[in-house]
């Protein structure tokens, strides 16, 4: 029997096609390339983790992810810029620890990462550790302490961006041991450590990766590390909280985020991606060589740490009257 199309029936059948090629061509995400902003100068360990994960996201997603860095107003720049992106996937953020802040140093700001960007996993969480110049007559950490006393005002000190963990950090614990040293600000990691080498700078604290080969090579003198125990990189050295501040842990951690504007099926491939390159054994050896603790890339795990890390350094931010703005 020969059937007969009416002019409705293929129209029908145009629709249906049409239907199952937008299915098809939605199942394709990305079909270009994704960039991934990083709100501080290339160099950093934010940097390094983040060209480590966007390749391994790649391998994933069938393109390139491509690390844009985006410095400024300590990150939240960058982290402002993904949460305003168009909502197709194609711009997600590596976040570092400072994220955690912006909502209490910005108090301005309409921003809030934790309403305006949607957590896809958790990479690494790293320790940061203590250092100064061998000039300084200091091995320890009580023994900076008792100097800074007997001398109020003449160290000066920097740690990352301001706002950042190291920074604030660094100002809870001259709180607490009711020490005078001088904060100087600097656009991330790269741009102090010159003057920390040559000693224009007294002291420092920024990740344990960053600041190992200088302690070894004798450049900086570690005196402690920030995190609830020892690091494998630096064994000898003792936590802050064992030398004398029993309550006191900052670590640094790295997370990937994308706007929170972005579909469900957009939001599952991107979440595989990340998962998928922060499970992989080469990278998380990699992560391991950098001092960093390797963590599954979940995106639940980020969201109850960027949760739980705010309400901590809001405190901070707020017992010290510290603002950006």
């Amino acid at each position: 029997m020969r059937l007969s199309l009416t002019p409705l029936h293929c129209a029908a059948a145009v629709l249906m096609a049409c239907g199952a090629l937008g299915a098809s061509a939605a199942d394709k995400y990305p079909t270009s390339p994704v960039r991934m902003l990083v709100g501080t100068p290339a160099g950093g360990t934010t940097d390094v983790v983040a060209r480590l994960i966007a390749v391994k996201m790649a391998d994933t997603l069938g393109q390139t992810v491509v690390v844009e860095n985006k410095p400024g107003a300590s990150g939240l720049i960058a982290a402002e810029s993904v949460a305003k992106a168009s909502a197709d996937g194609y711009t997600i953020l590596m976040a570092p620890s400072q994220l955690a802040t912006y909502r209490a140093l910005y108090p301005t700001t309409s921003f809030d990462p934790e309403k305006q960007l949607l957590p896809l996993g958790l990479i690494a969480t790293s320790p940061y550790v203590m250092v100064v110049h061998p000039s300084l007559p200091v091995k320890t950490l009580p023994e900076l302490i008792a100097y800074a006393k007997a001398n109020p005002g003449k160290i000066s000190y920097a740690g990352s961006t301001p706002g950042s963990a190291q920074h604030l950090g660094w100002d809870m614990i001259k709180r607490k041991t009711e020490t005078d040293m001088q904060y100087v600000p600097y656009r991330g990691t790269s741009a102090l450590m010159p003057d920390l080498l040559a000693g224009r700078l007294q002291a420092g604290i920024d990740n344990v990766a960053i600041l190992t080969p200088y302690i070894k090579s004798g450049q900086l003198r570690g005196i402690a590390v920030t995190s609830a125990s020892r690091t494998a990189l630096l064994p000898e050295l003792p936590t802050v909280a064992a030398s004398g501040l029993p309550d006191f842990r900052a670590m640094g951690w790295f997370g990937v985020f994308v706007t929170g504007k972005v579909p469900p099926d957009v939001l599952a491939a991107l979440r595989n991606a990340v998962h998928a390159a922060a499970s992989a054994p080469d990278t998380r050896d990699k992560l391991a060589g950098l001092g960093a603790e390797p963590q599954a890339g979940l995106a639940d795990e980020l969201a109850a740490l960027l949760h739980s890390e705010s309400t901590v350094w809001s405190k901070v931010i707020k017992d010290g009257n510290i603002s950006l703005q």
